[in-house]
């Protein structure tokens, strides 16, 4: 089995190996292409662009000549998977979808944490699609200066404003915190006002598998 992955920022490939890992997948299952490009024009374009998706699905097309599934990593560019021109013979998903599916299996109160600004709407259309069915209440929140830490390489600092904001949230009534982009699952380890914090990695990679057993 082989499952590509299209990443925005280099230290993501650790962060899904250490999720492939985690749920017991072969240290040569996945395989990764980093475009930091797509994400960088997402965020001075103020959010994803009909021309970024069309590049982004091209991306993933590409990567699906290879691989048995194709997993996008980047919530800014998670509506890409979505784009009418894309044709892909294997399975593709975007990573927090994934995510969405297991906090509403939670219920309660689900509250979605996002570290850059154009991942907001993304997010927030696609919980809203999740829980649809089920009204679970949810929100989405903005966790203030992360991504400058992020981009400045502070990933201590990082992980510690997520998990600030985290634990923020369960003392306002949460009952589920869900970490929306994929270079944010380290900060759930530094939570101690509630349940663990669900993060996309494994989410998605789980799913991925899933999809490609079905297939077969």
């Amino acid at each position: 089995m082989r499952i590509a992955c299209l990443h925005t920022a280099d230290s993501n490939i650790a962060v899904f190996e250490a999720a492939a890992r985690e749920i017991g997948l072969s240290k040569d299952v996945l395989s990764h292409a980093v475009r930091a490009d797509l994400l960088a024009g997402a965020e001075r374009a103020g959010g994803l662009t009909d021309d970024i998706a069309r590049e982004t699905a091209s991306v993933l097309r590409s990567l699906g000549q290879t691989a048995d599934a194709v997993v996008l990593t980047c919530s800014t560019l998670g509506p890409s998977v979505d784009e009418p021109e894309r044709t892909m013979s294997v399975p593709t998903l975007r990573v927090d979808a994934a995510l969405a599916e297991q906090a509403v299996q939670v219920g309660g109160r689900i509250v979605v944490l996002c570290a850059v600004e154009t991942t907001l709407e993304p997010t927030a259309r696609l919980f809203a699609a999740a829980v649809a069915a089920t009204q679970t209440p949810f929100e989405v929140r903005l966790v203030p200066g992360a991504w400058d830490l992020f981009k400045t390489g502070d990933r201590d600092g990082y992980l510690s404003a997520i998990a600030e904001a985290a634990d923020a949230a369960y003392r306002e009534g949460a009952t589920i915190v869900a970490l929306a982009q994929a270079s944010m699952a380290g900060a759930a380890d530094l939570v101690k006002g509630g349940p663990r914090p669900l993060s996309s990695p494994a989410a998605g990679l789980a799913a991925a598998v899933e999809m490609v057993l079905r297939e077969a």
